[in-house]
Formats: structure tokens, sequence, C-alpha cells
């Protein structure tokens, strides 16, 4: 009981200084997640989506792994656990989606990353995305996503009219390196959309000041989590209860005054407009004297040996390492008539260093580094892609910046009262 006062009253003068801004109208919202792949927060973030199902019109949840093995089976599995706390919710809140209709809503599509052209098979992830775009309504669908741009590249290419009837909020940053040539399809090709690109201001939302992917230890799922209902219970599986959530501010924007103006102050940020977005292309390995910012797209475009490959198919590797002993790899992709490129995109201010590979005879790359800088999008190159008027990205002003993390600080000031509002709920299944 004393917990329950305590926390009311902190509460209620946190929301003094953080109150939620009144929605227009509940918003239309397609999910696009790479849940069960390598990073659990998706788990983390399905379940707040699922508590808070009430604050939106839920028309889709896509399975969209462009890395690791994740698949539509791991939302179901969500939706079971919420199905089993779902009658204790009720008792506090109406409007609460229905299991039976967020499993209509389940759909599979692209497992695993583009080839270098950006797109590749419909899935019927990237058909439901179309579905959706096109109901006949003035609501525009929001896509939301949590992983790889695949799917939605995808639905893009099959269906170009829908660009006007749908607006994105992407979490960019590692997803971004992972779907580079799905981004870089979709920034050359529909500039005209309506996106929110954000490739930092996410972490501000748990990350220590200088570590991107560490987490904050707060103890939040032994005050308010633990023994709550099978959501709870479920939620210690994933980095043993820490609080991660980098997808969570997707939702939050959405909850949080009108997601129509990203200028604005709101729990799941506040953006600018930006017209390019970075990219510059070598024909040559690069070495420390090259510079390029973070999250912007380093493209490889060379001549090599002429062989008998199929335009577009895979046949080079550019190695980097990962932690102390691992070591990513990203492929490459032969275009024809001796034409080679590959594209990468670096998550983080580093000298990275990396080696190319391949069974080619006479491969002309071997190895390279450069340094990225901290400051998306950074200077003007003649080779960027041309953005319309309505991209936003993370703010730039330094004063903004939460340690290393450009723009952190517009999401990080309310990460207690979102976590505050989300005890409630955790209290519901008690």
């Amino acid at each position: 009981m004393k917990k329950l006062v305590f926390l009311s009253l902190l509460y209620f003068q946190l929301n003094e200084l953080a109150a939620q801004q009144p929605v227009p109208v509940k918003p239309r919202i397609l999910v696009s997640t790479d849940i069960g792949g390598t990073d659990p927060d998706d788990n983390q973030s399905m379940a707040h989506l699922l508590m808070y199902s009430d604050r939106f019109n839920i028309e889709g949840l896509v399975s969209s792994p462009s890395y690791g093995k994740g698949n539509k089976e791991e939302i179901l599995r969500m939706i079971g656990l919420y199905e089993k706390d779902l009658p204790k919710l009720q008792t506090h809140q109406k409007g609460l989606a229905t299991p039976r209709y967020l499993r209509s809503v389940v759909k599979q599509g692209r497992q695993g990353n583009a080839t270098y052209a950006g797109y590749t098979a419909a899935t019927e992830g990237s058909n439901w995305i179309i579905r959706c775009a096109k109901k006949k309504t003035a609501q525009p669908l929001w896509v939301l996503v949590w992983g790889g741009l695949e799917d939605l590249a995808q639905a893009l290419h099959d269906a170009p009219e829908i660009q006007n009837k749908i607006k994105v909020y992407w979490i960019g940053g590692p997803n971004k390196k992972w779907s580079a040539n799905s981004y870089a399809y979709i920034t050359k090709n529909f500039p005209a959309l309506w996106f929110i690109e954000v490739n930092a201001s996410y972490y501000g939302f748990f990350s220590n000041n200088n570590k991107l992917d560490s987490i904050k230890s707060t103890g939040y799922y032994e005050q308010y989590i633990q023994s709550a209902g099978y959501l709870g219970k479920d939620f210690k599986n994933y980095y043993n209860g820490e609080v991660k959530m980098g997808d969570t501010p997707s939702l939050l924007y959405m909850m949080d005054g009108d997601p129509n103006n990203p200028l604005r102050e709101s729990w799941g940020g506040s953006f600018e407009k930006f017209d390019h977005s970075s990219r510059v292309i070598f024909n040559n390995a690069t070495t420390v004297s090259d510079t390029i910012a973070f999250c912007a797209i380093i493209e490889f475009n060379f001549e090599g040996p002429k062989v008998n490959l199929p335009a577009d198919s895979a046949c080079f590797w550019m190695e980097v390492p990962y932690g102390k002993t691992a070591v990513q790899k990203w492929p490459g992709y032969y275009l024809g008539n001796g034409q080679y490129a590959l594209r990468y995109i670096p998550k983080q201010a580093e000298t990275l260093r990396y080696t190319f590979t391949s069974s080619i005879p006479g491969f002309p790359l071997k190895e390279g580094a450069i340094v990225v800088s901290n400051l998306w999008p950074g200077k003007r190159n003649a080779t960027d892609y041309q953005l319309g008027n309505n991209w936003y990205t993370d703010k730039s002003d330094p004063s903004l910046y939460n340690g290393k993390i450009q723009g952190g600080e517009t999401i990080s000031k309310w990460r207690q009262a979102v976590l505050l509002d989300w005890a409630k709920r955790w209290e519901w299944l008690k």
C-alpha cells in the first residue's frame, strides 16, 4: 500500500512537468518488427504495445527480420501471454484489442536483408502493408518500423501510389546498418515520402551516456514488474528484466500530442527537418584520411574481373570486427559487365577497419579504414540522396546530446514519466 501511495504521489508530481498531451485522433498503426531476432528489446516493446493497445488502431503486426531468425510465431506467442493477462487488464481499461483480432493481423515478412537492388519479392507482410495503406480513410497509416525496411521497400516498389497514404517512424541506427540496400532504394526513389528517421535519439530512452548499447540499471523490474502476470514473468527473459525497449519511442510518439508535427516536444522525441541523406561513393578502399558521418551510406562502386554471374549476385564480403573477437560480414554484389558494389552504414562514431574477401581470382580490393564522425547527416556530398519536404531526423543541437547520443535528451527527459505511467498498468496485473 505504501508503494502505491508513493507511486501515485510521484506520478502526479512528474505529470505536472511531463503531462501527456491529447492525441487528436486515435492513430492507425502497423508495426514492422524483427522480434525474435538477435535483440530481445522488441519483446519488451511488444509487451508495452499490447498493454496499451487501447491507444491505437492496430492494423498490422509484421515480422520483418533483416537479420537474425525472427518470425511471426514470436509475435503470436506474445499475444498468447497477453490473452492470459487480458481479463485483469480489462477490469481497469476499456478498448484493449482482442487476441483474436490481433492474431488476424499478424503477417510474415521477408526474413533476411535485401540484395543491392533494395527489394526482392512480395511477402505476406509487404502485401499487408499495401492492403492497409489503400483503405479508404482520411487518416494516414503510420508504419512504425522496429527493424529492417525490406517489407516497406517492397510495398513501395509494388504499389508506389501508397507513398501518399503512409507516414513512417523508423528506429534506424543498427537497423539501418542491416537494411542499407532497402534504405537506399527508398531514399532514392521516394524522396516525397513522409519519414521520421531516428538514428540516435531513441538510445536516450535506455542507454548510459557514453555506451550506446549499454542499458541503465534501474531496479524497475523488481519494483514494478515482478509478479505482474504472464507478461511480467516473461519480461525477466530479456536483459534479466532491465528495461531497454529501444523501439518503444515509436509508440510513445503516437501516444503524446499531435504526431503530424515532428518538431514538437513529445515522449517519443522531437525532430528537425533534413533534406539530404548522406552518401559517399568510393572507387577504391578508403583510408583514415577519409571521413563520413555515422549512419551515412558508404558505397563502394568499382571495376573488377568479368565473371559469369547473374546481376545482383552476392559474390564478395566486407568483414568488420565486432567486439573483441567476433566478425560481422556484409555482402557485396556483382552488377554485371565487371562492375561491383557494396553498401555499408556505420552505426556509431569510430575508426572503422575492414577487410574484403572473395573467391573470385584477381578481386581488386583487400582492406581499408575510414573515420566515422559523430554528427548525422554530416557535411554535404555531391552523391547524397536529395530528400523532399517531409523527412525528419534527430536534432543536431549539441545541447541536446545525451553523452555521445545525438538528440538523446529529447527522449531521455521523459523516461521516468513514461515508466511510471506504465507501472500503473503493471500494478493491474498483480
